[in-house]
């Protein structure tokens, strides 16, 4: 039978899963707690870095209906429960452990998804969900520019034309 202290923990790890938007599971073998402490601070108010017991929290992520993670559980484990942009969070997890290799990234889920360490690194490779928006904002201006420009440029060459052929109708009766 389950002790009460551990039915909570599973419980409270099992709600982390269900409202993060993203969790990544890290080795933290031989780091020590001011380096876990700069990590925590590197990954961004959206993320909570917690060092979990693997049993505990294998049952909670089958709980939250996550069950492919099962095989990254083994070896000292800390869980990144992102809430926010999880680019934010992987850029700051891949620079932690570019200058602390003893930081190793095992996988994760991504929106219910699995993810290897591999597609974590790539995820932080990309720009962030600002930077990408204000691109497209930045794109749909840019067309929006262009068609008021060629709005205006009809009426205008048609302005042009008219007096074009004013003046030349003008000339020929001039020259009569």
């Amino acid at each position: 039978m389950a002790r009460p202290d551990k039915a909570a923990a599973v419980a409270e790890l099992a709600d982390q899963f269900r409202d993060s938007n993203a969790a990544v599971l890290t080795e933290y073998r031989g780091l020590t707690v001011a380096q876990l402490k700069t990590l925590r601070r590197s990954l961004g108010e959206n993320a909570q870095y917690a060092v979990v017991k693997n049993t505990l929290t294998k049952i909670a992520a089958n709980e939250a209906g996550i069950s492919t993670l099962d095989d990254l559980f083994n070896g000292p484990t800390a869980v990144a429960f992102i809430t926010g942009d999880p680019v934010e969070s992987a850029k700051g997890l891949r620079d932690f452990a570019k200058d602390n290799p003893n930081l190793v990234i095992k996988g994760g889920v991504l929106d219910g998804k699995v993810l290897s360490a591999d597609e974590i690194k790539k995820l932080a490779d990309l720009e962030s969900r600002e930077v990408l928006l204000s691109k497209l904002a930045g794109a749909f201006k840019g067309k929006q520019t262009q068609a008021a420009q060629l709005f205006q440029a009809l009426p205008s060459k048609l302005v042009r034309t008219v007096d074009a052929l004013r003046a030349k109708q003008e000339e020929q009766g001039g020259a009569e």
